[in-house]
């Protein structure tokens, strides 16, 4: 990817007429009040580690294993959220970490971290790039320095039980370059966040990613049967049998650790035969109300899609706007070009993946479900349209930072009967926020993810770059959407990871016991604080 871009300079594109009409109608947004990226502007912090540390580090892995070029550190010093772009465009002198280091094996990793720990120098794994929540930012955490622990060697389909149907992948392994390995043996994983093209499975299962199939397949933290974390104290090997009652279950103190208590080398995943189809419906609500009613009957009563959406009025009505440009979703994924769509109401997108009559069966089903909540069915266009984008629209971000708009995305997750509440607050504070700042705003939200007991709420956020540092302009409006969430009782992230930008928030959420015991086990198996300082961790 590039430095100050999701994606690659190969995939930019310019905005296209229905998005410059609606940025400089509805919130007075211009190509003239955006910041630029001047690469010729960047510079990189020098590196600390002495030549005697270079050495050293070169004992452990390799010489051709250790690079402190601004080339190999410059993409490691930040992740890609919004804040993390605009710095690309405003804050060109770059804190980087001090080397990039990248092990080839489990004793390469035990070797490093114990000369880390020994000399004061911090560790940030290093998967695809694609946080969002500052959770690979190269703090060295009150350390000398700190280096990038580069997973690229861990890369490999280690095995496949077909019998189980299950699989060990490699922790630095791609998602399109797993979905080709096990595709080969007939199988797939089935995990397809918006970060698929570049994110990792390390990544997925130290943030707890939740791709957009899950409400097939599962969370990628369900679908992760076992996993190898080396921590600077030992190895450790968590999950052993499909259930157990030996205890709780060391994998729940793994997933989601964010590399502060070690490093994730390899993760065994369930993993399914490649669907013979995919069958798309999409429908039509008269508004959020109902058409949320709609997805909580479907979840409840089991009637199983692969993937099922909602958006908003306000989500829909912008898309629709926009075309096949999509704004709706810039950070996370479009909404498709409404094929067929009523203008007004809200958009509802299904995917139903299996065996032609399995398909069949289950989208007839929840369709029947759908119509008798209100819905109305457009047909399969919509969501063969968000299907076939899905992965792109986060490159037209970068356009929209380019051409002064702020877009920026968040999300959270509560009870079936606290959503409305929730998403009411949550858009309240940011347009207020916003707003406060000098810039009208569209909110947009849609349901992400369902679950029996609750659902994901994902708010798309644009409004225009005003003042000198809109980096802080969105972290106001960032902090009043994180308050209100607290306040209103929802999870302070879904599926993004704590991170940086989490971490002031949550000891509201698990309170001081659940942090004491955070820091209990950082403590035990990180007893020098090398491990990723600065997340996780309040």
């Amino acid at each position: 990817m590039a430095l100050s871009r999701w994606g690659t300079e190969a995939e930019a594109r310019d905005l296209g007429e229905g998005i410059r009409g609606l940025l400089r109608d509805v919130l007075g947004v211009t190509a003239a009040g955006g910041a630029r990226f001047d690469p010729a502007a960047v510079t990189a912090s020098p590196s600390r580690l002495s030549g005697t540390d270079l050495a050293a580090l070169a004992g452990v892995v390799g010489a051709g294993n250790v690079s402190v070029d601004d080339a190999q550190r410059l993409p490691r010093a930040r992740g890609k959220s919004t804040p993390d772009l605009l710095a690309w465009r405003l804050r060109p002198a770059v804190d980087c970490p001090d080397a990039v280091v990248a092990p080839r094996d489990d004793d390469e990793v035990a070797a490093l971290l114990d000369w880390c720990g020994r000399e004061g120098v911090a560790v940030v794994p290093f998967g695809g790039g694609t946080s969002v929540v500052g959770g690979l930012t190269p703090d060295a955490g009150g350390h000398r320095a700190v280096i990038s622990l580069d997973l690229a060697h861990f890369d490999a389909l280690e095995s496949i039980d077909a019998e189980s149907g299950e699989a060990v992948l490699g922790a630095g392994l791609s998602g399109p370059r797993a979905e080709d390995l096990l595709a080969a043996h007939g199988f797939s994983l089935g995990h397809f966040p918006q970060s698929f093209p570049y994110a990792t499975m390390g990544g997925y299962a130290m943030t707890r990613s939740s791709g957009q199939s899950s409400a097939g397949y599962g969370r990628f933290d369900e679908m992760v049967r076992g996993l190898t974390v080396v921590t600077p104290v030992g190895v450790m090997e968590a999950g052993r049998a499909p259930a157990s009652a030996a205890g709780p279950d060391l994998r729940q103190w793994l997933l989601g650790s964010e590399g502060a208590f070690g490093v994730c080398t390899r993760v065994r995943v369930r993993i399914h035969p490649v669907p013979e189809v995919v069958r798309h419906e999409a429908f039509r609500f008269p508004d959020f109300a109902t058409g949320a009613a709609a997805l909580r009957a479907v979840e409840q009563q089991g009637t199983g899609p692969t993937v099922i959406r909602l958006s908003d009025e306000v989500e829909t009505m912008v898309n629709l706007a926009t075309a096949t440009e999509s704004i709706g979703e810039a950070a996370e994924g479009a909404d498709g070009d409404g094929a067929g769509a009523d203008p007004g109401g809200c958009l509802c997108l299904c995917l139903f993946e299996g065996t032609a009559e399995h398909a069949e069966s289950r989208l007839a089903e929840t369709r029947a479900v759908l119509l008798a909540h209100g819905g109305a069915s457009l047909g399969p266009g919509p969501a063969r349209s968000w299907e076939h984008g899905r992965f792109g629209a986060p490159v037209l971000r970068d356009s929209l930072l380019d051409n002064g708009a702020l877009v920026e995305t968040l999300e959270t997750a509560t009870d079936w009967s606290a959503l409305p509440a929730l998403r009411d607050a949550v858009a309240q504070a940011l347009t207020a926020a916003l707003e406060a700042s000098g810039t009208p705003a569209l909110v947009m939200c849609h349901i992400s993810h369902v679950y029996p007991t609750g659902a994901s709420l994902y708010f798309t956020v644009v409004a225009g770059q005003r003042g000198r540092d809109p980096i802080a302009q969105w972290y106001d409006a960032k902090r009043a959407a994180c308050e209100a969430i607290v306040a209103t009782g929802g999870t302070i992230t879904h599926h993004h990871a704590v991170g940086v930008d989490h971490r002031p928030y949550l000891e509201a959420e698990i309170g001081e016991v659940g942090v004491r015991m955070l820091r209990a086990v950082k403590n035990a198996v990180d007893p020098h604080g090398v491990c990723n300082p600065g997340t996780l961790i309040p």
